[in-house]
């Protein structure tokens, strides 16, 4: 007396499907949906997770620019030798005249928000004076008040003197639409950055 073989009730979602007499042979026309339910048999979607995940805020960076023939011509009037003076261990601050105290005050504690950012690390003098007259125009164009310029704190000079903080000191004050710029705050970069208040738009 021949045993019959009992046929498992479930078939592995990996094996493929033995094509019944109704089925071409071809595997090729079949029906993909039924072939991906078939294969999906027995699989759960994972549980949400109660994480949440944090992420830290930062400026958005301003796009790269090639100065146009307005820019260019308002570049070449700053003068590359005007520095403001610093005296060691002073806090660097700027205001043009007419803007209150109250304005660098406020500057100072965090009042505007920062909404971009220009990193001067690794450029030459003319390099960092292109970049920063092309990145404020493009932050006048998108209407931003304040603006945060790393410009370093000269440990790879070689009289570790901020040479390129000066520089950028005296660019910004020759630029009437900087209306006030003080030395960020420790978590913003301290002494290697500043924090650049520009006029409101239509001013």
């Amino acid at each position: 007396m021949k045993r019959r073989d009992k046929k498992s009730p479930i078939r592995s979602a990996l094996s493929p499907a033995t094509p019944s007499s109704d089925e071409p042979a071809d595997a090729s026309t079949g029906d993909a949906s039924v072939l991906f339910r078939q294969a999906m048999q027995g699989v759960s979607p994972l549980t949400a997770s109660d994480k949440a995940l944090l992420h830290a805020q930062h400026p958005s960076p301003i796009p790269r620019q090639t100065p146009s023939v307005e820019h260019s011509a308002a570049g070449d009037g700053l003068s590359c030798d005007l520095a403001l003076e610093i005296g060691a261990g002073d806090e660097w601050a700027f205001t043009r005249p007419g803007v209150s105290r109250q304005t660098l005050r406020r500057l100072r504690r965090g009042y505007w928000k920062i909404e971009a950012q220009l990193d001067l690390h690794g450029y030459t003098r003319d390099e960092a004076q292109r970049e920063l007259m092309v990145f404020l125009d493009a932050s006048n164009k998108r209407h931003f008040r304040c603006v945060r310029i790393i410009h370093g704190k000269g440990h790879s000079s070689p009289n570790h003197e901020p040479v390129l903080k000066t520089r950028v000191g005296g660019w910004l004050g020759q630029r009437a639409d900087v209306l006030a710029f003080c030395q960020a705050r420790p978590e913003e970069g301290g002494s290697g950055a500043v924090l650049v208040l520009l006029s409101a738009p239509g001013k």
